[in-house]
């Protein structure tokens, strides 16, 4: 057993430590108690982030961010001073405040769970006690820390929102000492309505203080420092300091490997021949290792966990694969990650995003992509899960399936625009380039659901106040007063939100029902879902779908089953193990395609290079859609004829997509978005060439006036309680961008077309 380091009397008589052998200026600054940790743990030196953390950190008057390739020493690089400093405040002196001293905010439990077991190594026996407090943890542990808060809290967002509404008079005295926030892998919070959530928590913590509490940042995946700067600290990114550890050049084994599958034909889905062949080759390739396969979705996970084991039986071998998702149940993703930490049995997690961040897991041999990857960000922490020990390269395959072509096969397909896309990812993840997160974005939804949390807290608050605390220099200064206060006026017209005779704000009837329910937390949907049993187990859950009655068979959890009974009243699905079915839809959103992803896809099809990754099918793949691009004609214009539709290819991003397809709309063009292109219904190029230069030859109009002509536009949890005028200014911050739409239709414009 590993003791601890001697206390303060024995220190004296004993030798000091000896710092690493790099002879850190940075290791001389720690406090004794974390010298000596670092001395039993054996370490010969400090990772670079580690040695250039810990002034800046120590210090406690600055905010901080530490950008490091996974398992280059993020967590220590911050706790390691925090704890000296929070050790030398505990030291003999004036008597430090009550209350929790340090918080980081996590965004998976999984991931909390993990910096438990590593902050409560590192903080065991020097009076830093270390807590977690999520949704699986015991409420009789949250009541006891809000009696007595001390030490370290591990939380997540919705976690501290629900402190703020259940519990608000408490805030100011359980955060009395806190003196650090960190928030980890930060770049999963930019540009999201839970990154707009916790922007306004922490300043609410600072607002219930009145006072400043340093924010430290960490990531693996960070490609525009300024922005994430600015998030950290909203109005001040100039003013974090940046931290940015170099990378050691660590060697890559890559490859993308290409498969063909049949088209549907009219109402017939082929069997996809695609999915057994690489189910095949996972298994030959990965048995008896420790592995990753990423799959883009909660059904793709569940097809290929149970096509991979089928495989396995079938030859007689142990089955080696086990699904990991958010829909499987807490003890089954626990099982899955405490089997690749032992590493005593090989094993390969079939995964989402949920083993993409920083979970130890040990070492794995391998990582694999099954299809485009969502973003080179998401590539970039899948890819880092590999290669964790110094002595081995970290390993990517990336498997990629395109429709077999007919005379039928639409343009777009003949193009391989997954494999290109998939390429494009990997090409700016070898050269160091991620997407730019947005910063337009209103964020209405999670405003309101902001709005209605500080209403719970103070128990009523002026106009004034919450528009002090939450826009002007708060989190949501994107809004301005007219809006916030069309927002207000709204709001109370659908009853969330009333005023008293005094002109304080308070929860309405319908506001009190969403403040009190059990999902108000998150500022994400949260979809009605029936728990699955199994043999009397819980096995995960599933949103509600009236296709799933008795006698349906899915998979779930790698496995076959029959639905025995439905209870509606209790939300309950009683399962009983079969023989057929297919894994069920789960709800998922689409990623977005930035415009830095497709200017690089058409960079790619103009280019001569072949990428020395692709395997022969993938070769053959990516020739023929470069061969299918200049045979359509991609090089002198962006409008293709099909039928008698027009298809649009701008090669730029999502949002700037939306933009042009809105002004056409507003032209009269019916049109719709196919993959990487517009299709324009019943027009000719030429009339639309004609479209796009009268538009072009226009100033930009108002993004407002523009999104009152798009359809489906409520897409945040709250969205249905806004005004018209309100929803569509949400929706042109957040899906348009009327400035760089212009400047891509005045490149289209620019392009003939062969009439």
């Amino acid at each position: 057993m590993t003791s601890w380091p001697p206390s303060a009397s024995d220190r004296a008589t004993r030798a000091k430590p000896q710092p690493p052998s790099s002879g850190s200026g940075a290791y001389e600054l720690l406090h004794p108690a974390i010298q000596q940790w670092i001395y039993r743990k054996g370490w010969r030196r400090l990772h670079q982030a580690q040695e250039h953390a810990v002034r800046p950190i120590l210090a406690g008057n600055t905010d901080v961010i530490v950008a490091a390739a996974t398992a280059g020493g993020k967590t220590e690089a911050a706790w390691l001073p925090i704890c000296s400093a929070l050790l030398t405040q505990a030291e003999p002196g004036p008597r430090r405040p009550a209350g929790i001293r340090a918080l980081y905010i996590g965004p998976l439990k999984a991931l909390i769970n993990d910096q438990y077991e590593r902050l409560g190594e590192l903080c065991s026996d020097v009076d830093l006690p270390v807590h977690r407090w999520h949704g699986d943890v015991a409420a009789s542990a949250k009541t006891q820390l809000r009696r007595t808060p001390d030490g370290i809290v591990l939380i997540t967002p919705e976690s501290i929102e629900a402190l703020f509404v259940q519990h608000g008079p408490q805030i100011p005295t359980m955060f009395a000492g806190l003196r650090y926030i960190v928030i980890d892998e930060l770049h999963s919070f930019l540009g999201t309505e839970r990154g707009a959530q916790l922007q306004s928590l922490q300043h609410r913590i600072e607002l219930a203080l009145r006072r400043r509490v340093p924010r430290i940042g960490l990531s693996a995946t960070l490609g525009d420092f300024s922005t994430a700067a600015d998030f950290l600290r909203p109005g001040h990114g100039p003013q974090v300091e940046i931290i940015r550890a170099v990378d050691t050049g660590a060697q890559v084994s890559l490859q993308v490997r290409g498969y063909t599958y049949a088209a549907p034909t009219g109402h017939t889905a082929p069997t996809r021949a695609d999915r057994p062949a690489i189910a095949e080759h996972l298994v030959r390739t990965l048995r008896g290792t420790n592995n990753l396969i990423f799959a883009n979705t909660r059904q793709d996970v569940e097809t290929y966990t149970e096509l991979l084991n089928r495989i396995c039986i079938d030859d007689g071998k142990p089955q080696e694969f086990l699904p990991h998702h958010g829909s499987l149940a807490k003890d089954l993703r626990e099982h899955a990650e405490a089997r690749l930490k032992d590493g005593t049995t090989p094993v390969t997690a079939v995964c989402t995003s949920t083993l993409e961040m920083g979970v130890d897991i040990g070492s794995v041999a391998s990582v694999a992509q099954i299809g485009p990857p969502p973003s080179v960000a998401a590539l970039r922490q899948r890819l880092g899960r590999s290669g964790r020990r110094d002595d081995t390269n970290a390993v990517l395959r990336v498997y990629i399936s395109e429709p077999a072509t007919t005379d039928a096969t639409p343009p777009t397909e003949r193009l391989r625009t997954d494999l290109f896309q998939t390429v494009a990812a990997i090409e700016m993840l070898l050269a160091g380039d991620y997407e730019t997160p947005t910063t337009t974005d209103l964020h209405l939804s999670t405003l309101i659901q902001q709005i209605l949390s500080l209403l719970a807290q103070h128990s009523g608050v002026n106009a004034q106040q919450l528009h002090n605390a939450l826009c002007g220099h708060g989190p949501f200064r994107n809004v301005n007063p007219s809006v916030f206060a069309d927002l207000l006026r709204t709001m109370g017209e659908r009853d969330l939100l009333m005023q008293d005779d005094s002109g304080q704000l308070l929860p309405a009837a319908t506001g009190e029902k969403l403040i009190n329910h059990h999902a108000f937390a998150a500022a994400f949907h949260t979809p009605t879902e029936y728990t699955l049993i199994a043999g009397g187990n819980t096995i995960g859950t599933l949103r509600a779908d009236p296709e799933i009655v008795p006698g349906y068979r899915l998979v779930f959890a790698g496995r076959r089953w029959q639905v025995q009974r439905v209870d509606d009243h209790a939300r309950i699905i009683e399962l009983i193990p079969t023989r057929g079915g297919n894994a069920p839809k789960f709800s998922s959103g689409r990623s977005e395609v930035t415009d830095e992803v497709r200017q690089t896809m058409h960079a790619l099809y103009c280019s001569q290079v072949l990428p020395s990754y692709l395997d022969d099918a993938a070769r053959a793949l990516f020739l023929d859609g470069r061969h299918a691009f200049h045979q359509q004609g991609h090089t002198t214009t962006r409008i293709i004829r099909w039928g008698t539709d027009t298809l649009l290819f701008p090669w730029r991003g999502d949002r700037i997509m939306n933009t042009i397809g809105a002004a056409l709309s507003i032209r009269g063009l019916e049109t719709t978005a196919d993959g990487h292109a517009l299709v324009v219904l019943a027009t000719t190029p030429t009339q639309l060439y004609d479209a796009l230069r009268d538009l072009a030859a226009t100033p930009p109009p108002d993004p407002v006036e523009l999104a009152r002509a798009m359809d489906r536009k409520h897409r945040d949890k709250y969205d249905h309680y806004l005004s018209n005028d309100l929803l569509n200014r949400g929706y042109a911050a957040s899906v348009m961008d009327v400035h760089r739409g212009w400047e891509a239709l005045a490149e289209i414009a620019a392009t003939p077309i062969t009439r």
